[in-house]
């Protein structure tokens, strides 16, 4: 999960990182009030808060030195489109006196299986540019996962990076509260750009970006309330509700399968005959796991026969340690759970363990809705066929 901003900052200063006063507002007036509050009359940054980067090019990053200039700061960037993302709340931040900008990340390294630290006395420009451009500019430092960042870690990192000698204690306090911040959240990112030292000499976080590991959460029950409600799929929503693994994808012909390598090669061999009927495409990934039972059944059909672009389902699932049979009773439940819910085709195909008795039971039930198929392929040109008819 992605923070925004605001609830980065928020994070930060939980673990104390230090930061700038900061308020939301979802309306003008609010963002005057806000203006008010923090700066007294001075500056103050009128900040979009939106999942993606870009703000200050899109215009999304106004400086303000009235409250009347926040206030039309605000009206002019709520509702503005970023990205794809519309604006609908802004973060009064308080104005800096900014002298130098730094970077700083923390993240996981899935290839090395570790973490990574990357560092840079030049922050503020887009890192990724900065990477390409002039590599030699952004320090990059392996994490052992058991030690973290601890202050003989964080020094390396500030002498790689280059930090001036006069400032290096302080950076590498930060760094270590940055890491903090990290270990104590589960995250899988925690960005700072820029990382600055002010005209006083202070170092500050002015920018921060937070991705939370959701495989966490159970330790996290707070992280619930982080979650940007308006921005999930009603469709991922539900799903969600019943445990279940779904994404929403843009095609036509829904997917149930049992496993993440079945069903993510469901997802290929159903594209593939999907082009020789019109281009047909999946519509979702939905992985039911091991257990096959009416309730599950019955609660992925419900998610995808709820999207309306969905045309024809097509269920493929291999048998092991769930069989053929109990398999074929969830769908026949479930079919009778759903009732006139149910209004979709359905292509199933069965395989592996007591497939026989799983076949025999969905042929003997005749529902209009199901077709049987003998093979992954054919079940997914089928599937494919249906949903452009």
């Amino acid at each position: 999960m992605d923070l925004f901003e605001y609830q980065a900052r928020d994070v930060f200063e939980k673990h104390g990182v230090p930061v700038l006063g900061g308020i939301v507002a979802t309306t003008p007036d609010e963002a005057r009030a806000a203006a008010e509050k923090l700066g007294g009359g001075g500056v103050v940054v009128v900040k979009a808060q939106v999942k993606t980067g870009g703000r200050g090019k899109a215009g999304g990053v106004k400086v303000a030195k009235t409250p009347q200039e926040a206030y039309d700061h605000a009206a002019a960037i709520l509702g503005m489109d970023i990205k794809g993302h519309t604006v609908h709340r802004v973060m009064i931040a308080e104005g800096a006196d900014i002298a130098e900008e730094f970077y700083f990340s923390v993240l996981l390294d899935r290839a090395n299986r570790s973490y990574l630290a990357m560092a840079s006395v030049e922050g503020g420009m887009e890192i990724e540019i900065l990477a390409v451009e002039r590599p030699e500019a952004l320090a990059r430092i392996e994490v052992d996962p058991t030690v973290g960042i601890d202050a003989a870690k964080a020094a390396e990192i500030v002498a790689a990076a280059g930090f001036d000698a006069d400032i290096a204690e302080d950076i590498a306090d930060v760094f270590t509260k940055l890491w903090t911040v990290y270990q104590a959240e589960d995250a899988t990112l925690v960005e700072v750009n820029p990382l600055v030292r002010t005209g006083a000499g202070k170092i500050v976080a002015l920018d921060g970006k937070v991705s939370l590991d959701e495989n966490a959460s159970f330790r996290h029950p707070d992280h619930a309330e982080l979650e940007d409600a308006s921005a999930v799929d009603p469709l991922e929503a539900k799903a969600a509700e019943n445990d279940l693994n779904y994404v929403k994808l843009d095609g036509s012909v829904g997917i149930i399968g049992n496993g993440a390598g079945l069903v993510m090669s469901t997802l290929d061999v159903v594209a593939l005959a999907g082009e020789k009927h019109g281009g047909v495409t999946p519509a979702n990934f939905l992985d039911i796991g091991g257990g096959a039972s009416a309730a599950v059944m019955a609660a992925g059909l419900d998610v995808i026969l709820g999207d309306a672009q969905v045309k024809s389902v097509f269920v493929n699932v291999f048998g092991g340690i769930t069989a053929c049979d109990e398999v074929a009773n969830g769908i026949v439940k479930a079919l009778e759970i759903l009732g006139d819910e149910a209004s979709k085709p359905l292509v199933v195909r069965l395989d592996g363990n007591n497939v026989e008795e799983g076949r025999r039971i969905l042929a003997e039930a005749a529902h209009p809705l199901v077709t049987l198929a003998e093979t992954m392929d054919g079940g997914a040109d089928k599937a494919a066929e249906l949903a452009n008819a």
